[in-house]
């Protein structure tokens, strides 16, 4: 019998095979040979001993030049940090769905941001297709560069061009459904917290200016989503999709009893987990004084007892579909266009508004 982390006799051992026997995914062992990610000296040492155990020495951008004329690496361009990307769950399923089908072809990935130094390395990056995570709000920079290298692209969501094909997610009607759900309980008052909206990515209130300047396609379909239930929504947009840009948001948003809504939209859990840290802060309880909506689906630490009502997207698979894509442009068939649906999770964050 043989063990499914060990190869036939006489078969090439590949990532995937190494990754099984590590007990690590498909992207940590890929990070792990190349040193992109924030992988730990112990995780790194089982990867390497599993893949010295399976006799693979690992990608080898020269020795693929040489064999197949590729780099064997498939580059994924994020608008984040590498280090704030991996504090992201939906970033890491994304990252592991990804890698789970470019172990097909046995490339690894290289992570890589579209600001600041590295966008250098987009230009001159050893890289046989680039993914480019399309919340981007400087998406179109990094499509004009990567095309200039002739290099296959594929989008995880945005609009970078026609010839460029996306993996879709149905951010407008899903957000809908959520906002639909808060006005049928009898909310009027409802507030958004937006993913970074500008290429600065500033922070503040939801201006007209800064929805009418807005560059980033993910966060403009969920507020038009919002709005086309709750048409005078106002709000705040954050930095990123984190804890403490929630919590931030709700302060600015709760503070005023006044002015203070009865429903808030998050565009991302994490910062809908942030809006309920705000309000437990304030002495305001949820659901009972403010229902709280968020996206994504992932699960957020520290949040019991709250079971959050949300929109679910299928990270993992997204991210499978655009390493398909790309293991289909580098063999030289055509992708064919996917997109998918979010589904409505409700939990215990939503109720009647009081009174």
């Amino acid at each position: 019998m043989n063990d499914s982390s060990t190869p036939l006799a006489g078969a090439r051992p590949t990532l995937a095979a190494v990754a099984r026997l590590a007990g690590v995914s498909n992207s940590t062992a890929s990070l792990a040979f190349s040193g992109t990610g924030p992988v730990s000296d112990a995780t790194r040492e089982r990867v390497l001993d599993a893949a010295k155990q399976l006799n693979y020495a690992g990608p080898d951008p020269r020795a693929r030049s040489l064999r197949r004329g590729r780099s064997g690496i498939v580059g994924v361009v994020m608008e984040q940090r590498v280090g704030d990307a991996f504090r992201d769950p939906i970033k890491i399923a994304l990252l592991d769905g990804i890698s789970d089908e470019i172990a097909a072809v046995d490339a690894g990935l290289l992570i890589l941001t579209d600001a600041g130094d590295t966008a250098q390395r987009i230009e001159d990056a050893p890289m046989d297709a680039v993914v480019l995570v399309g919340c981007s709000p400087r998406l179109d920079e990094s499509v004009a560069m990567l095309r200039q290298r002739g290099i296959p692209l594929v989008a995880i969501e945005g609009d970078p061009a026609d010839d460029v094909p996306s993996i879709g997610q149905d951010n407008r009607e899903a957000t809908r459904l959520a906002a639909q759900h808060l006005h049928d309980l009898g909310h009027r008052e409802v507030a958004l917290v937006t993913l970074p909206l500008t290429r600065d990515r500033a922070r503040g209130p939801l201006t007209p200016a800064l929805v009418g300047g807005s560059s980033s396609t993910t966060a403009t379909e969920r507020l038009a989503g919002a709005r086309d239930v709750f048409p005078d929504a106002g709000g705040w947009t954050t930095r990123g999709s984190f804890v403490e840009e929630g919590r931030i948001a709700g302060v600015a948003l709760l503070s005023d009893p006044s002015r203070r809504p009865t429903a808030i939209i998050a565009q991302s859990d994490l910062l809908a987990a942030g809006v309920i840290r705000a309000a437990e802060e304030l002495g305001l309880e949820v659901p009972a004084d403010l229902s709280v909506v968020g996206f994504d689906g992932v699960r957020v630490d520290g949040l019991w007892p709250y079971d959050l009502t949300t929109l679910v997207q299928p990270a993992v698979e997204k991210g499978r579909a655009a390493g398909h894509a790309i293991v289909e442009m580098l063999d030289g068939r055509p992708p064919r266009p996917t997109s998918f649906t979010s589904e409505f999770h409700r939990g215990n964050t939503t109720a009647e508004p009081r009174g």
